[in-house]
């Protein structure tokens, strides 16, 4: 497997993992006992802290993106064939991952990834629990729907708010209100709710009748818990495409500053996915090619470093599937 799209496709799927691991980590360590005696003193930032949103349960989450890191540099190091000095001795050429600039990028971006997401889930646990003060409701059940409850058959906590983003928290929100009382019909547009609940929502609807508690909560439990996963997913596909697109470029400078290549025999490719689901803007940059250390040109105009740029507009980044493939032109400057 020495393909970019295909290396993507698993490391997404281990930081996936990683990342959920993270979160459950987070959950665990929250002492849920002194968050429930500190909002029933009012005191949100007590709560807030007794959350204890330590960025220690990203550790191998961390570790994993250094791993992708390491895995496509090596894979693009493969690509470059070995040194033949004059007396006939091949000189191989490694990937350092320990090298000063891999070693620099991976402790600033992955430090950086982990500082933002800790920061929207600070913001999102005040919001919560703000919300859940102001609307009166029982302390211990504020609590126990940000670390999620437990699951009798599997002994983990599920439906938990801690590890959605801002946005999603409000999301649940709306759900939450959607369903209390009599439902409302808005809550069958939602494209986060588990559809084996319709039936029910229709009949409560039809009858004017509210859901049962223990039913609604389920709804509530299936929806916060498809809302961690379409997070994870995200968290997952960008961080995966931004480590490994960088470790080509490192590789690269690694294989130029041996000998091994000449910076100018150095290109890259931009590819799709090449089906209806590419966004417009890519769609015509299949194919692009762009030179070491230039960027792409999207039809929109923006300048891509490669598929995934965080540096590029949300509009091209966000859920974008497409990949860069490395060329080495070997016979450039002797045709």
């Amino acid at each position: 497997m020495d393909r970019i799209d295909e290396l993507i496709d698993a490391w997404d799927s281990k930081l996936r993992r990683a990342f959920i691991a993270a979160v459950h980590a987070l959950r665990d360590r929250a002492q849920v006992s002194l968050v429930v005696e500190r909002l029933e003193k009012g005191d949100v930032a007590g709560a807030l802290a007794a959350v204890d949103l330590d960025p220690i349960a990203f550790r191998s989450f961390e570790s994993t993106i250094a791993q992708a890191f390491e895995d496509g540099g090596r894979a693009t190091i493969d690509r470059v064939p070995a040194l033949k000095q004059p007396d006939g001795f091949r000189l191989s050429i490694e990937f350092d991952v320990r090298n000063l600039r891999a070693e620099g990028w991976l402790r600033d971006h992955s430090g950086k990834a982990v500082t933002e997401i800790l920061a929207d889930q600070r913001d999102m646990v005040r919001s919560a629990l703000v919300a859940g003060m102001e609307a009166g409701r029982n302390p211990r059940s504020v609590a126990l729907d940000l670390v999620g409850r437990i699951n009798a058959a599997t002994g983990r906590r599920e439906g938990g708010l801690i590890g959605l983003t801002s946005s999603q928290e409000v999301w649940v929100r709306g759900f939450a209100q959607e369903l209390a009382d009599v439902p409302s019909a808005a809550a069958l547009d939602r494209k986060l709710r588990d559809k084996r609940f319709d039936s029910a929502i229709r009949k409560a609807i039809a009858e004017q009748k509210p859901l049962p508690a223990e039913l609604r909560e389920k709804m509530l439990v299936a929806y916060r818990n498809r809302a961690l996963r379409l997070r994870a997913e995200t968290i997952a596909r960008t961080e995966a495409m931004v480590a490994l697109h960088e470790s080509q470029s490192v590789a690269m400078q690694a294989a130029i500053q041996s000998g091994a290549i000449d910076e100018d025999q150095v290109a890259f490719v931009w590819r799709t996915a090449r089906d209806a689901r590419v966004r417009d803007t890519h769609r015509t940059m299949n194919g692009q090619r762009a030179v070491l250390g230039q960027p792409f040109i999207s039809g929109s105009g923006a300048r891509i470093r490669y598929p995934g740029d965080p540096a590029a507009p949300a509009a091209e980044v966000i859920n974008c599937r497409c990949w860069r493939e490395p060329k080495i032109d070997y016979l450039r400057g002797i045709r």
